[in-house]
């Protein structure tokens, strides 16, 4: 499957990142969070847009975006191809078909296997039996 470049269509947001960083957290703007929105899409078709929206429903939000933040990286950039990559890669796992699984039957040999260990239970389990005298 060719790779659907949609880096030109992303929109990109900054905001203050979270967590340890010292003055670099509370003066850079490092967090990218990315949106993508998958219906007025030009890189896919109607059928990749169903995808999509079926595969990716808890990460697209209520306008119809797929949305994917990052604050990683302590740069912007670093950031914002991190959430470009981080789409790609939903993306074209969404869009992979799957192989469907052919149904097999047993082997001989496995069924023989299944029938030995469960007489080997059943032994075991008769001989925690308490011994009755036999009746004559």
């Amino acid at each position: 499957m060719n790779k659907i470049d949609i880096t030109k269509e992303i929109l990109f947001r900054t905001a203050r990142s979270g967590g340890k960083g010292g003055q670099n957290v509370n003066k850079v703007e490092s967090m990218v969070e990315g949106y993508f929105n998958i219906g007025n899409s030009l890189a896919l078709n109607e059928e990749q847009k169903e995808i999509l929206y079926r595969k990716l429903a808890s990460k697209v939000n209520s306008e119809g975006f797929l949305q994917v933040k990052s604050q990683v990286h302590r740069s912007q950039l670093e950031n914002k191809g991190e959430v470009v990559e981080k789409m790609h890669v939903l993306i074209e796992q969404a869009l992979k078909k799957e192989k469907k699984r052919v149904a097999t039957k047993p082997s001989k040999a496995s069924r023989e296997k299944r029938l030995e260990s469960k007489k080997k239970q059943s032994g075991n389990k008769q001989n925690r039996q308490k011994i009755r005298p036999i009746d004559h």
